[in-house]
């Protein structure tokens, strides 16, 4: 996948939006000494290109009755399925992530479930019907760094 050449508005305006995705335009462009219409454009041009993906509300799944967090490393019978398993997965809303992995497993997925009976119940119930050879369950604890890459550490204005 090719990497994008951004100016240094670009970077102004990721960098800006990565802190608070609802910064108003015309903030935006107050800062970066533009019009609120080229900052409109640029984060059109972004878009476009597939750097920006959306925005969104993050819900704290702890807050609606989601308390266990796990990782699950999943190994397939028959690895040549993973399209339909994929689209199985999908169907569980429990699942957040899907990862297709080298190393120990085919897949590796991150769950919500309401408490460690509710996990097993996933388990059992919707992950080894879809014709699971083996698995590994890792639950998380705490999350202790959730964060997006440091636009400022990552794209530095002397990249241009």
């Amino acid at each position: 996948m090719a990497t994008q050449k951004l100016d240094k508005l670009d970077k102004q305006i990721l960098r800006m939006i990565a802190e608070d995705a609802r910064v108003p335009f015309l903030e935006v462009a107050r800062a970066c000494n533009v019009s609120g219409a080229a900052i409109h454009q640029r984060i059109q041009k972004l878009t476009n290109l597939g750097i920006l993906n959306g925005s969104q509300f993050i819900i704290d799944p702890e807050k609606i009755g989601y308390e266990t967090c796990a990782y699950i490393g999943l190994n397939l019978k028959h690895p040549e399925k993973f399209d339909g398993v994929l689209e199985e997965l999908k169907k569980i809303p429990e699942v957040v992530e899907c990862h297709y992995t080298t190393g120990n497993f085919d897949m590796f997925i991150k769950i919500y479930a309401k408490n460690n009976h509710h996990l097993l119940n996933i388990i059992h119930d919707k992950l080894q019907p879809l014709g699971l050879s083996s698995s590994e369950t890792l639950i998380s604890f705490n999350t202790a760094i959730d964060r997006q890459l440091p636009i400022s550490d990552v794209i530095a204005d002397d990249e241009e």
